[in-house]
């Protein structure tokens, strides 16, 4: 695997050096099991030094790895019978969303999903995984379709933020969030959420107004974007690596905020060295939280949902200054 941060490098490096002597290995017909275990328990050993030590900017450049695994990766690895469906009834289908109906471990769910895409082609299809108005009514319209046949809600979280352009803001993407967040606390039926990479903003938010919210350790959840940050408190986007420290936007952090309800431990140097083992997971995850939430009524769920977004920041009320 190619180093795509300069911080994965060491890591990189080591594993070629592996890979080099396994192919000598073969093409000399030499016994260099010895030197290969040496490096692997090295490798291993670098792994967890790295990644356990990150720093809060490397922890978005991990939640934005190109090769992370995306919410159509997951769909692909985590549920069966997948069947898309299409469009707002309005106006038409936004592909930043990607919503159907499938299997989870044999339980019908209802999966909503932002998808950011890979290659060009596919990054302008989906729109980087920024939503617009109709992806968002899309979204509303097969939750809703969920809450009136008892059928369990599962979304994925990954967007830098809704989309800002003209367009969307003419046909009401502020409007179209509001919406979202409002229906989703008076749906009758589970809803879980996992944050799997980014979670920006209320693009996020939209679809994660959930029973459980889960972040994987690697994915960052914030108000904002660190560049964006940067550029309003400082006019310097450049600075977007101290936005990030000031805006605790990781996993660790954002559980001790309460803003979320527990995070979902990744394989060893992230999901986007083992897609599979990473879909293992979270799989395990959303499955816990559905076991204590099947059984409760939908008024059970309403209530607890609206009690749990209420009690956000409350202990976190920082008194002004013609208070103190």
């Amino acid at each position: 695997m190619d180093a795509y941060y300069e911080f994965e490098r060491p890591i990189t490096n080591l594993e070629k050096k592996i890979s080099d002597l396994k192919e000598m290995s073969l093409q000399e017909k030499m016994d260099f099991s010895t030197e290969i275990n040496a490096l692997d328990k090295k490798l291993k050993q670098l792994i967890e030094e790295v990644y356990t030590n990150l720093t809060p900017w490397q922890r978005v450049q991990l939640s934005r790895h190109p090769t992370r695994p995306y919410s159509e990766d997951y769909i692909g690895l985590l549920f069966a019978d997948f069947q898309e469906l299409h469009g707002d009834r309005k106006f038409r289908d936004d592909p930043a969303i990607i919503c159907g109906l499938a299997r989870f471990r044999g339980q019908p769910v209802m999966v909503i999903a932002q998808q950011k895409g890979r290659g060009t082609k596919e990054k302008m299809k989906r729109n980087f995984g920024m939503a617009k108005p109709e992806g968002y009514r899309k979204a509303i319209r097969l939750m809703e379709m969920a809450g009136r046949f008892s059928i369990p809600i599962i979304t994925l979280v990954d967007t830098p933020g809704a989309y800002p352009g003209i367009d969307a803001e003419e046909r009401g993407q502020s409007e179209a969030i509001a919406d979202s967040i409002m229906r989703m606390f008076d749906l009758p039926v589970p809803v879980v959420t996992v944050v799997i990479g980014e979670g920006g903003s209320g693009g996020a938010l939209a679809i994660a107004v959930a029973d459980r919210v889960l972040m994987q350790e690697f994915s960052t959840y914030s108000v904002i974007s660190p560049e964006s940050c940067a550029s309003i408190l400082w006019s310097d986007s450049t600075m977007a690596e101290q936005a990030a420290k000031v805006l605790r936007l990781s996993a660790p952090e954002v559980v001790k905020l309460g803003v979320v309800d527990g995070i979902v431990q990744e394989p060893q140097g992230g999901a986007h060295r083992n897609h599979q083992d990473a879909a293992t997971l979270l799989a395990d995850a959303i499955a816990d939280q559905l076991d204590e939430l099947l059984p409760l009524s939908g008024a059970e769920l309403r209530t607890s949902r609206l009690a749990r977004f209420r009690r956000m920041g409350a202990d976190f009320m920082i008194s002004s200054p013609l208070e103190a």
